[in-house]
């Protein structure tokens, strides 16, 4: 049965709603195309800047325009961000799809509706509010052209006055969100307040749901994590970017560019870095192979039919050992698949990227913060390791609108790794770049350009020894393959770790990565509240494993593997890497609709297999 937030109290035989106080799930559907996402981003704003914690999810067709879209706001007092699986207040604008959006509501619901949508007949048991808008946009835009694009913004309006939202709120959103036209400021506060006037004077308020001040959002901000890794990659060095549009990515990359224009300007007004639009994601990760062999730090952004096109060089940056990075925000496939929903369901692929024994660093952010963090993380471990390395987001993370502390200034200074400068070369005389001298499986290397006779060699994707002579002796490749290994292994202590929260006497332990860590949060709440199930958890902050993973596994009698793929795929990389006697602890819970995963579903997952 569908669970609802209206709570009934008899009273004198009448019934009362309980109040429902910053504990909602806003829904507005409308088409693309239609302008409203300015006006989502101001109500979205306008709640977080009451100090309640919110997120917001935008489900949008693949084409340019007229499909149906949806964007939901999550405000929870507790904190909890993930998308929650029950709509509480819907704002139905798109006729082709009003009526099923109508119908999939738990009783008790809210709908906010255009009048000519005539929504009132379908149910009897949701709170519905009809509003004439075709007729409160004409006064306040006279431009014909421009009211379908104002018309969104009445709906914030109407939301504020029935939710109690601050005007004073939604106005300072609406300067933010135009803060360089400050005519059309003035045009969308007048459709906001318009909106605000028709509900004070005309709707009556019966749901039970209502916006009241916090104080939980006081110093954070509201980023999205492509920008949030744009802006890390910058503040990591990075200064070559070879990439090749594509959904969910590509705003990563157009950020960046914004960002390097703004930050990586010399005295001389002279760029400091180079992007090039490559032809496709072939040719913009060969660019970026040459340009980490050349010295540069350097980087593409792509999803799951890039990596799949890059399979060839990525073979090549493993085995002639070059570093760069690669930001694959995922998405649902395979082969086109649906480009604008999100998934977790390149793993393996890009963990054994080309063809042979190949293995790559993978990194996983889950928040906008470790998306900043994980950049320069991954640009270190990138030239630490000599290799390409793969930070892991998603099209939820990478597109949505994420609350989060402000990202601290790099400290740490940049690692190159093991690169011989003149000076080195001159003491050392000659040096074999693929020799482990370490013991820790990781060469030294030269730049291109360095001023000694023995700073050249030979940057071999074929057979080779210790010195980069060509070589098809089994035992030359046995032993490169060997170090290769041994230095992938080194990875396991210096990528980040896994990050572990307890609960007392928890029966079992969960699994996680990502974007799946929020509904993480609170579907462990709803074990221990509703189900007395208690759970320990371990977020996967990289691959290759670290140890740690494998304590958590032997230490519960049973271990859920949560993740957004249908072949488990987290699972099965888990049951390649871990004893072969822990195996047998692991179980799967692998979600796909390309919706964001909610904490409720994995509740009842979880729950089932336990048999509570």
């Amino acid at each position: 049965m569908a669970t609802t937030n209206v709570e009934l109290h008899e009273t004198a035989g009448q019934a009362r709603v309980q109040p429902v106080v910053n504990n909602m799930s806003i829904q507005v559907a409308t088409v693309n195309g239609s302008g409203s996402q300015s006006s989502n981003t101001v109500l979205l704003r306008s709640i977080f800047q009451m100090g309640v914690p919110v997120s917001g999810k935008n489900l949008f067709p693949s084409n340019i325009a007229g499909l149906p879209t949806w964007y939901t706001i999550r405000a929870n007092r507790d904190g909890y961000i993930a998308r929650k699986k029950e709509i509480d207040f819907l704002i139905a604008m798109n006729p082709e799809t009003a009526r099923d959006d109508v119908m999939s509501l738990a009783a008790g619901a809210a709908v906010l509706y255009d009048e000519p949508l005539h929504l009132d007949s379908l149910r009897t048991d949701l709170v519905l509010y009809s509003v004439p808008f075709d007729k409160l946009v004409a006064p306040v835009c006279p431009e014909a052209k421009l009211r379908k694009l104002i018309k969104n913004m009445i709906y914030v309006g109407v939301v504020a006055r029935l939710l109690d939202i601050d005007m004073g709120e939604v106005e300072k959103a609406i300067r933010k969100q135009f803060a360089k036209k400050a005519k059309a400021a003035n045009l969308n506060l007048a459709a906001a307040q318009a909106g605000f006037d028709y509900a004070h004077r005309s709707l009556t308020k019966a749901d039970p749901f209502r916006i009241e001040r916090m104080d939980a959002t006081r110093g954070k901000i509201i980023i999205d994590g492509n920008s949030a890794s744009a802006l890390g990659c910058v503040f990591a060095g990075c200064t070559v970017l070879s990439w090749y549009p594509i959904t969910p990515s590509s705003s990563l990359a157009e950020s960046m560019i914004e960002y390097l224009k703004r930050f990586r300007i010399g005295p001389d007004g002279k760029a400091t870095f180079a992007v090039v639009q490559a032809e496709d994601e072939l040719a913009a990760i060969g660019m970026v192979v040459g340009a980490g062999w050349a010295g540069a730090r350097a980087m593409t952004t792509t999803s799951g039919p890039g990596i799949s096109l890059m399979s060839e060089f990525a073979g090549l940056s493993y085995y002639a050992e070059i570093p760069a990075v690669v930001w694959d925000i995922q998405r649902v496939g395979p082969s086109t698949g649906l480009p604008t929903r999100t998934s977790q369901a390149d793993l393996l692929s890009t963990a054994f990227l080309s063809h042979g024994d190949t293995k790559h660093i993978m990194l996983f952010p889950a928040s906008p913060r470790e998306c900043f963090d994980m950049a320069t993380e991954a640009f270190n471990l990138a030239e630490k390791f000599q290799t390409l390395v793969f930070v892991m987001s998603d099209l939820d993370l990478g597109m949505n609108n994420w609350m989060s502390d402000p990202f601290a200034y790099p400290e740490k200074p940049i690692e190159r790794g093991k690169i011989l400068t003149k000076e080195d070369l001159s003491r050392l005389r000659t040096f074999d770049r693929y020799r482990d001298v370490d013991g820790d499986g990781i060469p030294y290397r030269t730049l291109p350009g360095t001023d000694h006779p023995a700073a050249a060699y030979f940057t071999r994707g074929s057979g080779h020894n210790e010195q980069g002579q060509y070589s098809e002796r089994p035992e030359d490749y046995e032993n490169n393959m060997a170090r290769l290994r041994r230095k992938f292994d080194q990875a396991r202590s210096l990528a980040p770790l896994p990050v572990v929260e307890t609960m007392p006497n928890a029966a079992i332990g969960i699994i996680a990565f990502g974007s799946s860590h929020w509904a993480l949060k609170e579907s462990r709440d709803q074990l221990r509240d509703e189900y007395k199930l208690a759970s320990d958890y371990l977020r996967i902050r990289a691959f290759p494993f670290a140890p740690e993973i494998s304590d958590f596994v032997r230490a519960h009698e049973r271990v859920y593997v949560v993740e957004q793929n249908r072949d488990a795929q987290m699972f099965s990389l888990l049951k390649l890497d871990v004893d072969t006697e822990l195996v047998p602890k692991l179980r799967s819970v692998a979600r796909l609709d390309g919706l964001p995963i909610d904490a409720r579903s994995v509740t009842e997952e979880i729950a089932a297999m336990e048999a509570k």
